[in-house]
């Protein structure tokens, strides 16, 4: 075979998922599906299933910044997707981080309480993640529970939550992705406030629930800015390519939510 280029590389801080459908592991898997080099900074520790969330161990300060320095003392890193912090030290220093080195292509995905309920974010570190993470931002994809505790007023309706994108905007994002599968009806709607151009997404709401996609999401756009795709391009890219994700999706465990298929083409 012939040499092939080396791919780019694309980092990802977030947390571990012990039963592999979100989180870090989400994200790699994504970033093989695209042909990316994923590296990682692990954040916090979950132990956790298809079933629920039964810990969580933030990692320290010291940890979460050696493994930072580590990945870029040795990789080219063409963008970075940025999810579960777990606390405001945490927040604050990875904010900080991606300021000192200029780091372009970041994806912020606020990762705030999962899908079980369990706190991701400790509620002091919002403030530091709206006033020092987003400015920060190529984009930001946050549901509309996400988008609610950022802006601090409810959203209701789709016309709300185009509204709260712009709004978002406003707060230092270059662009922001709000995903609306929280706002109910038979079909979901996705909106990028982009500035110009701006698309907007339907799909059908499936009959069964899968986690992992708002990490899935997220990596999949950061994978296609680092391989040098526009931002719209990018976005629509990884919307459709979730879908497909999400049509494959299978139970593992004895849980009822599934797992989403990462390998299908896109």
């Amino acid at each position: 075979m012939g040499r092939t280029a080396r791919p780019p590389c694309v980092l990802s801080i977030a947390g571990s998922d012990s039963g592999s459908a979100a989180g870090i592991q989400a994200d790699l898997k994504t970033f093989a599906a695209y042909g990316v080099h994923g590296l990682t900074a692990i954040t916090a520790v979950t132990a956790q299933n298809t079933r629920a969330i039964t810990a969580i161990r933030v990692l320290p300060q010291s940890m979460l910044l050696a493994q930072l320095d580590a990945v870029l003392a040795d990789f080219r890193v063409a963008a970075v997707k940025v999810g579960m912090l777990g606390n405001e030290a945490n927040t604050r220093l990875v904010a900080r981080w991606l300021r000192r080195h200029r780091l372009p292509n970041v994806v912020v995905d606020p990762v705030l309480v999962a899908s079980s309920g369990n706190r991701l974010l400790a509620r002091g570190a919002v403030a530091v993640l709206r006033r020092e993470l987003l400015p920060l931002a190529r984009l930001l994809t946050p549901n509309t529970p996400e988008a609610e505790t950022l802006l601090g007023r409810p959203i209701r309706t789709w016309s709300e939550a185009r509204a709260a994108a712009e709004d978002l905007r406003g707060l230092g994002a270059q662009a922001v992705l709000i995903k609306g599968g929280h706002l109910g009806g038979r079909q979901v709607h996705d909106y990028l406030s982009a500035g110009e151009g701006d698309l907007e997404f339907t799909h059908g709401r499936r009959n069964y629930s899968v986690r992992g996609t708002g990490c899935t999401l997220a990596s999949a756009v950061a994978a296609g800015l680092a391989l040098g795709w526009s931002l719209h391009a990018a976005v629509e890219r990884a919307e459709h390519y979730l879908q497909d994700a999400f049509r494959a999706a299978q139970r593992r465990g004895r849980g009822s939510s599934r797992i989403l298929q990462h390998d299908v083409p896109h």
